[in-house]
């Protein structure tokens, strides 16, 4: 009896991912099937009075709304009205000029500089920009993608200012600092490992490494040791914001002082010098960005604790075991990010006429994602509030018994194979890998942080990325070969999260 409920507590899933890998219907149509399945299952099947179904929905809906959809937007927004005013193209052209040498360029390139992107706006721009900037350099498209698909990997679960992390801390009910730091303790062996991957793929061999040792570890290590002090004491926002300008920053410094290796040179136009000015204009957005969201974090406690007054708390649901949820009305990362990009865009030269358009076209390119949020986050509410969960994770614990942490990880690929997203990942598992904790006895930090590890293999993998990083360098229809090139790193990637997550276990069980 338990696996048939299982099996039907897994319907909405299982059409999610029918629906996107078979019948290749859009994500947020589908999103809305599974939204509606879960409604019936859980009135005719779980037996929840229909009134608690419907708030169970509606509490998804505003949590989606805000401050996830905020964010969403405010981000992208930034990154739009940064492409607009032609900002993005003086970021580009001062990492483009630091180096000839190829091995570094794509270091740059796709590892800090996705990382940057993937931190500030997530969605497959960090994907999408390094590979058509990779391209314009006469780097091959199908490599490209190669190498931004196994860079943006590890960032994902700080994406977009965080909000993967944030959304799943929330709703498992977990402070975010501490499933930050997890879940960076967790990738920190694969953050080290990514470069050399890079190096090693852009020099078609080990051999590549040489003479660019040091300056691939650095390259990691100063984004992982910064990324952990920050997960530690502010929190998902920001983490891979300052890993990766502190990447940024170290790859640069190491990289002006080496001369050029002839094996691996690469012709680059001249291009225009850059000032100050120009350069501070350019990045005014994300500079603004950072010191917003820094002097309103829990680290400058009096101006954190003032905003917290300007909040509302209200339980949504009408059940049993309700939650609270907060709305802070002017310290949430949306209000800043969207405050920042208004500043930066003023100061370059951006009228209100040109913002609000732009921030018309976001909201336009934004609609069937924001349609895909309300509609995961409903049904993961109805699903929890209904005992659906629960019946997943008991089965799945009881089937696999101590050994259930090597699976964990896969359980947060496959959310993110098959969304494309690690926000809706952690939505749809987020509460089975709690309730396993619980049930072994487990911190519940580490088999939580086990799901968002898993989130990086699958965003390597996923059909949204390769499509995603396919059209931005016009290859359209070569997704098979490049699954087949990047199926390995995956794959590899995924059985040693398992033996991590196993191992790890034991010691934090």
């Amino acid at each position: 009896m338990s696996f048939i409920y299982f099996i039907l507590a897994l319907l909405p899933i299982i059409w999610l991912t029918v629906a996107l890998m078979g019948l290749k219907i859009p994500t947020f149509k589908a999103a809305f099937g599974s939204l509606v399945i879960s409604l019936v299952l859980a009135i005719f099947l779980w037996h929840s009075p229909t009134g608690y179904v419907f708030s169970a929905a509606l509490e998804g809906i505003l949590m989606a709304i805000w401050p996830i959809i905020l964010v969403i937007i405010a981000a992208v927004f930034t990154y739009n009205l940064c492409c607009e005013t032609k900002g993005m193209d003086i970021i580009k052209q001062m990492i483009t000029s630091v180096s000839n040498d190829k091995r570094i360029l794509v270091l740059l390139i796709a590892w800090c500089f996705g990382g940057f992107m993937e931190g500030m706006a997530g969605f497959g721009t960090a994907i999408a920009i390094p590979a058509s900037m990779l391209v314009s350099l006469g780097f091959g498209p199908l490599f490209s993608c190669l190498v931004c698909l196994i860079a943006n990997g590890t960032p994902t679960p700080f994406g977009s200012i965080g909000i993967p992390t944030n959304t799943l801390a929330n709703l498992v009910g977990l402070q975010n600092t501490g499933l930050s730091f997890m879940t960076t303790l967790q990738l920190s062996p694969f953050m080290l490992i990514c470069p050399f991957l890079i190096v090693i793929v852009t020099g078609k061999g080990v051999k590549a490494l040489k003479g660019v040792t040091g300056l691939t570890l650095a390259s990691g290590l100063s984004f992982v040791i910064p990324q952990l002090i920050v997960a530690k004491f502010v929190g998902a926002e920001l983490a891979v914001v300052v890993g990766s300008v502190c990447s940024l920053l170290v790859t640069i410094a190491l990289a002006i002082k080496k001369p050029t290796n002839p094996d691996y040179e690469i012709q680059l136009e001249k291009a225009e010098p850059i000032d100050a000015k120009k350069a501070f204009r350019a990045w005014s957005p994300f500079i603004f960005i950072f010191i917003f969201l820094l002097l309103t974090s829990a680290l400058v406690m009096p101006i954190h604790e003032a905003l917290a007054r300007f909040s509302s708390q209200v339980q949504i649901y009408q059940g049993k075991d309700a939650a609270t949820l907060t709305f802070s009305w002017i310290n949430t990362p949306g209000v800043w990010i969207f405050l920042s990009a208004i500043l930066g865009g003023l100061i370059q030269k951006a009228s209100w006429k040109t913002m609000g358009k732009v921030l018309k076209a976001t909201i336009k390119q934004m609609s069937e994602t924001m349609i895909t949020m309300l509609c995961v986050l409903g049904c993961a509410k109805v699903m929890g509030y209904a005992g659906m969960i629960a019946s997943i994770s008991s089965f799945a614990i009881a089937a696999t018994g101590s050994f259930y942490p090597l699976f964990a990880p896969w359980i947060g690929a496959l959310g993110t194979f098959v969304t494309g997203s690690g926000t809706n990942s952690g939505v749809l598992f987020g509460a089975v890998q709690l309730d396993a904790a619980k049930h072994l006895h487990v911190d519940s930090y580490w088999m939580v942080a086990l799901n968002s590890l898993g989130v990086a293999a699958g965003k390597m993998l996923s059909p949204q990325s390769l499509a995603i990083g396919l059209s931005s360098v016009n290859a359209k229809g070569q997704d098979s070969k490049l699954l087949s090139m990047i199926l390995p790193y995956g794959l590899v990637f995924l059985i040693a999260m398992s033996i991590l997550a196993y191992v790890g276990t034991i010691l934090f069980g």
